[in-house]
């Protein structure tokens, strides 16, 4: 049961014999990794009073998590090729375990940080080989029902995390949303040592530990340059020092890879328009949706008053479109159809609707809220995976494993860039209605130091209006994506038509 093999392009025939109860653990650890990126989201009033977190110290606890994942992701996934994906899995388990046990434990914003950090470390390992061993243990008649169950699954995680930390946050204190995370880490443990075998490949591609540390420290000082503009001001020394050092790092990063054997990232794949549309719509529909979660539960609780468990209610709706399209297998049928480039048009254009939909009808209540998440949902449906087809598409078979670490890295950098930039520009906006306030931290802090109701009605109203800001910013800029992806790709396919039509 537990034989080392070093192939894993073909499983045996019928697959293993115990590869739907192996297809159910891998989903269980997947689905655990991808909550905790949005389970914080409904969390966030409870650490604003409990761990008197400012909104910077929010947006680090949620972006220490996805950056952490998106410069391990590929380094990860060479490590688990090389020295083996049940091992990797393996550790990648422990890890998240023993992260989720620091969190919950946490008493300061510093040590939460820290904990949400090593969690993602665990997190990268998981989601470079959950993949991969699905591949391995299916054969070629279940290989497709197997993968699609996973992807299913992998965007329920990403869309009901609120819900989950919602019903958690309802009967427990905020540190539950991550012990929960402990037995189904112990459970995965046991399974994955029972029932996935080893498989690994000794002539594999290198780790690439100096491009990992390159890339993750280069984006952490580009985001922090993002979330410290409007305290701090956009040009003042702390700011434009970050942002020169992520310059620096990644201008690093880019020589390095260009350089060296073993590359983390084959910068020559850029040169591929088809890989390059792909790209830019991916990071730029993970930024609009993990952005708007993120601004969407404040709305629903600071605003309109809803408890954690009401909220993440209210947030349903897009994890249930994501499901029922994904399942009915309609994205699929209307890429046949459309193709690639029209199709992620529509989906990104569906996300940018309903982020709108979102700021301007759901300003005075739910309902319009309710109409915005069904139709970002239905976006997010068609477009992710037509873009995970183009960037696979873009790169050579032989290079597959690294696709998936593209793909992976891509999601994760744009859900931290979606909480940055977007919670930049509420703070600014929120900072330039209520002058007053620009000293406090926070909506809550700014409500204390309000010397009456009107006073404190006039911050609630500036804090909804920068929400409705934010939104549109995230609208724009994922409409503007799309139509660039589906630019770049349909030139793609017109100037090279025999790989389009394969």
């Amino acid at each position: 049961m537990t034989a080392t093999t070093t192939e894993t392009s073909k499983a045996p025939s019928g697959g293993h014999p115990q590869r739907w109860l192996i297809l159910g653990v891998i989903c269980l650890a997947q689905l655990t990794v991808l909550l905790d990126n949005t389970v914080l989201s409904v969390a966030i009033p409870s650490l604003t009073r409990e761990l008197h977190a400012s909104t910077a110290d929010i947006q680090w606890m949620i972006n220490a998590y996805s950056l952490v994942q998106s410069g391990l992701l590929l380094t990860a996934g060479n490590a688990a090729d090389r020295y083996g994906r049940r091992k990797m899995l393996v550790f990648g388990l422990a890890l998240f375990g023993i992260g989720s046990l620091a969190a919950g434990l946490a008493q300061t914003s510093g040590q939460l940080i820290a904990a949400r950090a090593g969690m993602g470390v665990g997190g990268a390992l998981l989601m470079t080989t959950t993949l991969a061993v699905v591949v391995q243990v299916f054969d070629d008649t279940e290989r497709v029902k197997a993968i699609a169950l996973w992807s299913t699954v992998s965007s329920l995680g990403f869309a009901a995390g609120p819900l989950i930390g919602g019903v958690m946050l309802e009967h427990f204190w905020w540190g539950a949303i991550f012990l929960i995370n402990i037995p189904v880490a112990v459970i995965g443990l046991v399974a994955v040592l029972v029932m996935v075998p080893e498989s690994k490949n000794p002539q594999g591609d290198r780790p690439d530990l100096l491009g990992a540390v390159l890339s993750t420290i280069g984006m952490t000082a580009v985001v922090y340059a993002i979330i410290s503009g409007p305290d701090h001001g956009w040009t003042s020394t702390q700011v434009l020092a970050s942002a020169a050092l992520g310059a620096l790092f990644l201008g690093a990063f880019v020589f390095w890879e260009l350089r060296i054997p073993y590359p983390m990232l084959d910068m020559h794949f850029f040169r591929n328009q088809r890989f390059l549309g792909a790209v830019a719509g991916a990071i730029l529909v993970a930024f609009g949706m993990t952005g708007s979660l993120f601004l969407l539960t404040q709305h629903l609780q600071f605003v309109l008053g809803y408890g954690a468990l009401d909220a993440g209610l209210r947030t349903a709706p897009l994890a249930l479109t994501v499901v029922a399209l994904n399942l009915t297998g309609i994205g699929a049928r209307l890429l046949r159809i459309f193709g690639t480039p029209v199709t992620i048009a529509l989906g990104m254009a569906l996300v940018s609707g309903g982020l709108a939909a979102i700021a301007v009808l759901g300003a005075d209540g739910y309902n319009g809220m309710l109409l915005g998440l069904v139709v970002m949902g239905a976006g997010v449906a068609l477009s992710m995976p037509a873009m995970a087809n183009a960037i696979m598409s873009a790169i050579p078979p032989e290079k597959a494993g690294v696709g998936a670490g593209i793909n992976g890295t891509l999601a994760e950098f744009g859900n931290g860039l979606g909480v940055a930039v977007l919670g930049a520009v509420l703070n600014a906006r929120f900072a330039a209605l209520v002058p007053a306030a620009v000293g406090a931290s926070s909506l809550p802090a700014a409500l204390a130091a309000a010397d009456d109701a009107a006073e404190r009605a006039s911050i609630s109203e500036a804090f909804a209006s920068g929400l409705e800001t934010s939104q549109l910013v995230g609208a724009v800029a994922v409409l503007a994506g799309g139509l660039l992806a589906a630019l770049l790709l349909r030139r793609a396919e017109r100037a090279d038509p025999p790989a389009a039509a394969a």
